[in-house]
């Protein structure tokens, strides 16, 4: 992992052409780092079900709510941004127990939080807990994935994230149900709301309990000197056929690199960025500015806003997590068979069909007496089934494909700075469509979702044009023609295509 990066600049650690390298151990090491996903799609989504309870409680306007909701991905970028440096100097599992920490602060302080302020710093730092899990978890993933199963163990972080969402949403659903509405008194003279926070403490728990139960990465043991612990662990991932060469080729590789900057990520000649760092963070970007976090941080209030109960709003929700896991495990199975690019491909069209056909509901829709739109007929059935086969589109693509594409496109020499720059791009636009929605809504549903699915259809425009498909190559081999024949359009200067190398 680079001082500035997200995925470390690794050299694999198998023979990518041996399939036995896929044992049991390797999943089962994979799926507890991918937990910090899970506290990430916890972290994201629990505020769902408490957003109209925070409004009233604290009695916020439509611009304050957003950047309430949405304060928590400030701090995810700044997690994101300083994840690798400190993975570096203290190791993966060291950072994963750090993420469980301040998971927990944030699960308690925000539930019991007396005033607007204080549940704002400590969203944020929930924030942090998040920014870090998006970054150590497929950081780890990818020092101990073989090839041939990377795709699939790198999706494990995104199952993790969209399992996360539902039992978030389920909770919220749950202690709702049990109050009476998000907005009354539960337990302890505390209202439901405070109490869905209060809940994420126990997957806090657990993860950074289970992160002592794997070991740390190999490539961090003998990169900080500690070659007796890194043969321990390599000899239970791979056994004892050609350790040494294992362990030697890990020290030639560290051995060879200067420490990864910012500067890197420019052409040394012409002082451009990379062509490829802008795919990085176009790719960033558009998986958040086809709105895709307005269903799970909004949904409740949106189908509130036209007509539905709380009740029926929190069944909704829950539903549409279910989809969202239903279809990652579909890209699981998917995205090391069919490749990267055709989901990407198949997803942006099924989201711009399904995002026009909301913005055309929502702008057709009458108003109620209090002002806000109204479904009737078959207009609300038309909008539910559109949602839900939007995160259907979503799920199977850009949802888990990103994440793995921005472990596996870059060259090694620029791997770590261009991850850290398009992880904390993600959310900077995570965070910009989060705080504009709720004025966005005020003025239109139509206008919002019009938007998204203009977006949706770029992106589909952008993957056709620009992105590279990366299924089954060696993270190494992303030096050479793959990478120029996605970045460089014909006809582009040699300086440039060595400068990526």
């Amino acid at each position: 992992m680079s001082e500035h990066g997200s995925i470390p600049d690794v050299p694999s650690i198998y023979d990518d052409d041996d399939e036995t390298s896929s044992g049991k151990s390797v999943v089962r090491i994979a799926s507890v780092a991918a937990l910090g996903g899970f506290l990430f799609g916890y972290d994201s989504a629990v505020i769902n079900g408490a957003v109209s309870a925070v409004q009233t409680q604290f009695d916020v306007n439509a611009g304050i709510l957003g950047f309430a909701v949405a304060s928590a991905l400030l701090g995810a970028a700044a997690g994101a941004m300083t994840a690798g440096r400190l993975a570096d100097k203290v190791g993966r599992l060291r950072v994963m127990q750090l993420a469980a920490v301040l998971f927990l602060i944030a699960a308690i302080g925000t539930g019991i939080a007396p005033n607007l302020p204080l549940f704002i710093l400590l969203r944020i730092v929930g924030g942090l807990g998040v920014g870090v899990a998006s970054v150590i978890a497929p950081a780890y993933i990818a020092e101990v994935a073989p090839a041939h199963i990377r795709g699939r163990l790198g999706s494990l972080q995104q199952l993790a994230i969209v399992t996360g969402i539902f039992l978030s949403l389920l909770v919220d659903y749950v202690l709702a149900n049990l109050a009476g509405s998000s907005q009354d008194v539960l337990w302890f003279g505390m209202e439901a709301w405070r109490w869905m926070f209060i809940a994420m403490s126990v997957p806090a728990i657990i993860y950074g309990l289970l992160s002592l139960t794997i070991p740390e990465s190999p490539r961090y043991l003998v990169a900080s000197h500690h070659i007796p612990e890194a043969r321990k662990v390599l000899t239970a991932l791979l056994g004892e056929k050609n350790l040494d060469i294992t362990i030697d080729r890990i020290k030639r590789s560290l051995a060879s690199e200067k420490p990864p900057s910012w500067r890197d990520l420019k052409n040394s000649s012409t002082g451009r960025v990379l062509p490829i760092v802008y795919v990085g963070l176009a790719l960033s970007v558009f998986q958040q500015f086809v709105g895709i976090n307005v269903i799970f941080y909004y949904s409740n209030v949106l189908w509130q806003a036209v007509g539905f109960s709380e009740a029926d709003s929190f069944k909704i929700t829950v539903i549409t997590a279910i989809i969202n896991i239903l279809t990652t495990l579909i890209a699981i199975a998917s995205v090391d068979r069919f490749g990267r690019k055709p989901l990407l491909l198949i997803g942006s069209s099924l989201m711009t069909v399904t995002l026009t056909t909301m913005a055309i509901v929502f702008s057709t829709a009458g108003t109620n007496a209090a002002g806000q739109p109204s479904l009737s007929g078959a207009s609300g059935p038309i909008a539910l089934v559109a949602a839900n086969l939007f995160v259907i589109g979503f799920g199977m693509s850009w949802g888990p494909v990103v994440w793995v594409l921005l472990g596996e496109m870059f060259p090694n020499r620029i791997r770590g700075a261009a991850l850290s720059l398009a992880a904390a791009g993600q959310w900077v636009a995570n965070w910009a469509i989060t705080v504009s929605f709720p004025a966005l809504k005020d003025v239109s549903l139509g206008l919002a979702y019009g938007f998204y699915a203009v977006c949706a259809l770029l992106s589909g425009i952008f993957v056709v044009r620009w992105v590279m498909e990366t299924k089954g190559r060696a993270l190494e081999d992303m030096d050479g023609r793959t990478t120029e024949s996605a970045v460089y359009p014909a006809g582009a200067g040699a300086q440039d295509r060595e400068s990526v190398r």
